[in-house]
Formats: C-alpha cells, sequence, structure tokens
C-alpha cells in the first residue's frame, strides 16, 4: 500500500471507518457516476444483493459501524436481513440509523418530484421507530432525527423531545445529522437541548470533507461533550473520487496522490480521519472495489503540510450545498 508523507500520528483504526447505505437501498441517489456502478437492473433483488455483499466485505475488513435510514428505499430491510442472517456479526456491530424523512420514489430512480420528504414532528417519530425496528429487527443503537437544520422542530418541540428522551432511557444513543450551510448552528443548537435537566442529544452525523470544512469547530465541540461523532459524504457525493476529481477544484487532491500513490478517495477520507474529533467515517460506496478503496485511507496518515496543501480545497459552504443540491439523483 503506499504511503502518505511522514505522519506526525498513528494511521487510524479500520474500526473508524463505517459503512452507509444510502447508494444502495434504493434505485436513485446523487453519488456522482453511479449509473456505472449499480446493475443495469435496478430490482430490489439486485439491490438486496449489493448490499450484502458490501456488508459482508466491510465486516471482513474490520468496520463495525453500519448507517441507514428509513428514507433510504430499503436499506433498512436490506441491513436487517442480513443481521438476522449473521447473529455471530450482528453482535459484533453497531447500528445506526434515521428517521424524518420518508422515502416517496416508489423504487423508481428518476421521473418523481421528489424522493423523500421531511418532516420532524411526533407523528413521524411515531410511525418511523416502528417501522425501524420491524426492519432491522431490533433496536438501532443510534437514532438520529435526520437533516436537522436550525429551524428544525426537533429543537424546540417538547412532545418530541420527551420522545426521543423515552427512546434513550431504553438504551438507544439520540441525537441529529445535519445538512446544508447552516450545519454548525444546528449542531450548536442541540448541544443546548436538555430534558429535565440533561442533554438530550448525544450524536450527530455531518458533512465534513476537504470541500466543506464549516461544521469543523461544532463538530469539536460535540466531540468534547461526549457526543459520538460520524462523518459523511466525505467524498462529497463523489466529487473527490479519482474519476470525477478532474477540474480545478481538486487539483491539490491530484497532485497529493500523484506524490503518494494513493488514490483521491482514500486521501480523501484520510483528511477527514485526521480531524480528532470524527469518531467514525462513513464509506458510501456503491461497489466492493470501492469500498477497498475507500478503506485503503486505514493505511494513511496526513501529516501537517499534506493537510495544509488540502486547505485551499474548501468553498464557502453555501456554494458547496448551492453544487449538492444541483447534482441529479441517477
Amino acid at each position: 500500500m503506499p504511503t502518505a508523507p511522514a505522519a506526525e500520528a498513528p494511521a487510524p483504526s479500520i474500526t473508524r471507518f463505517g459503512l452507509g447505505t444510502a447508494a444502495v437501498g434504493r434505485p436513485g441517489y446523487i453519488t456522482l457516476g453511479r449509473d456505472l456502478d449499480l446493475p443495469a437492473e435496478r430490482t430490489v433483488d439486485a439491490l438486496r444483493e449489493r448490499t450484502h455483499d458490501l456488508l459482508d466485505a466491510a465486516f471482513a475488513a474490520g468496520v463495525r459501524y453500519f448507517d441507514t435510514a428509513r428514507s433510504y428505499g430499503r436499506a433498512e430491510e436490506f441491513l436487517g436481513a442480513w443481521l438476522a442472517a449473521r447473529p455471530g456479526a450482528a453482535a459484533e456491530v453497531t447500528v445506526g440509523s434515521k428517521w424524518g424523512y420518508t422515502y416517496t420514489a416508489g423504487w423508481r430512480a428518476s421521473g418523481v418530484s421528489a424522493h423523500e420528504v421531511k418532516e420532524h414532528s411526533t407523528a413521524v417519530f411515531d410511525r418511523q421507530v416502528r417501522e425501524s425496528l420491524a426492519a432491522l429487527g431490533r433496536r438501532p443503537d443510534v437514532y438520529l432525527v435526520h437533516s436537522v437544520t436550525p429551524d428544525s422542530p426537533a429543537l424546540t418541540d417538547p412532545a418530541l423531545h420527551a420522545r426521543l428522551a423515552g427512546l434513550a432511557a431504553e438504551g438507544v444513543r439520540v441525537g441529529l445529522s445535519t445538512s446544508g450551510p447552516a450545519q454548525a448552528a444546528a449542531v450548536r443548537a442541540a448541544l443546548a437541548v436538555t430534558v429535565d435537566g440533561k442533554p438530550l442529544f448525544s450524536a450527530v452525523q455531518s458533512t465534513w470533507n476537504v470541500l466543506e470544512t464549516s461544521a469543523g469547530p461544532a463538530l469539536a465541540e460535540a466531540h468534547a461533550a461526549g457526543w459520538l461523532v460520524v462523518v459523511k459524504e466525505g467524498m462529497a457525493n463523489g466529487r473527490l473520487a479519482d474519476r470525477n476529481a478532474t477540474g480545478p477544484d481538486t487539483a491539490a487532491l491530484r497532485e497529493l496522490a500523484a506524490r503518494t500513490g494513493a488514490s483521491c478517495d482514500a486521501l480523501a477520507l484520510a483528511a477527514v480521519t485526521a480531524q480528532p474529533w470524527a469518531d467514525v467515517v462513513l464509506s458510501g460506496a456503491a461497489t466492493t472495489g470501492q469500498l477497498a478503496s475507500n478503506l485503503g485511507a486505514a493505511a494513511l496518515a496526513l501529516d501537517a503540510a499534506a493537510l495544509a496543501g488540502l486547505a485551499p480545497l474548501a468553498e464557502p459552504a453555501e456554494q458547496y450545498w448551492r453544487t449538492r443540491s444541483a447534482l441529479p439523483w441517477a
């Protein structure tokens, strides 16, 4: 395995990596180049098989965190079937899921007005927590309010807070995921939420990558408060994959890859694991080859000079999220 520049810290353990199922739990998603990655016929059976292949490969490599959501098509169902068929593995893994979006695409990749609809209400929580339990065949270890923004009622609704506190009392780590240019504000607002004088939330899943670094300080605060910090979209929905990192905006990443012999995707994820507050870094791989390349980040420890060389890639948060929102569902 090629090595990065001299490290100031050891390379991260493979257990700091997780596998997300957004790209394989439904026929449509926004990862660039996805048409090249999935079977031509995106049937339920074909994507179930692909999901199970990825879970098998990830577990064999040492990954022990698996991420899913109610809105990822049938991803919870696929993961639940995998867990049921492998009780030994199921006992070792941490399962994170999310509620708050309802999948509405009807197993179609295109031609729909909306693939998912967001609602952070007690009614949706009551329905989706039951659905998650049924699909997974167990309580998730981590259950997040999906895509919280500063205006979300998940930050202010006492009735919802009581529901979430009840779930936490059953041993589930309750938290939120964030999206959009105000991720940091959402995390800080969540840090202040209490029920009966105690912090309600104890986990967060946020986007952080070398193009979008704005949430970093707030995630460091969450980590310092004892929260589990999970990082999603470390490859910016495929923008940092070798086949897509071709423009001037990613030149520094390509130059580092050329110097070290490492892939762009592994370097991008290594830049995430270099953040001391990042507990789990998700791979969103759609093939086992992509997963193996992503997990190559576990052999890389970027030194301060390498990280400084990547720092100019960061975009203004508003620009990054405008670009993301324009990505096509494929």
